[in-house]
């Protein structure tokens, strides 16, 4: 659900005033999603991977060889996942991958869009 044009200036006007008041924090807050992101899938990987070893052993006990079939091949998924997701991950204090290649725009809030639109028009009538 997007939000509102009242909640997108609130939160503006919050994220301008954590950059004036801390600009180091603000700044460590921002790479912090890419990082979040790779490390919960390494964990979910390992779990899957845990599960798998479950799967592998029933199907040992139970001598059904498909259960253990499908055990070993989510432990091969998992481990490739988990492997992959740990690569990716960028180390603390490193910008993600192509966050260099970014140009940065200054954000500009609704309100100053709408003012310079009224300028502009305002501009073209007046010729």
């Amino acid at each position: 659900m997007p939000l509102s044009e009242h909640e997108q200036r609130m939160l503006e006007q919050m994220e301008r005033a954590l950059y004036a008041e801390d600009p180091k924090f603000a700044s460590a807050l921002e790479g912090n999603g890419l990082r979040t992101y790779t490390r919960r899938r390494v964990y979910q990987a390992v779990a899957g991977f845990l599960i798998g070893i479950a799967l592998l052993m029933t199907g040992m006990v139970m001598q059904l060889i498909w259960v253990s079939v499908v055990g070993f091949l989510v432990m091969l998924g998992c481990a490739v996942l988990a492997v992959t997701g740990w690569r990716k991950a960028p180390k603390p204090g490193e910008q993600p991958p192509g966050a260099a290649r970014r140009q940065v725009r200054p954000r500009r809030s609704m309100m100053d869009r709408i003012e310079q639109r009224w300028q502009r028009r305002r501009d073209e009538q007046g010729r």
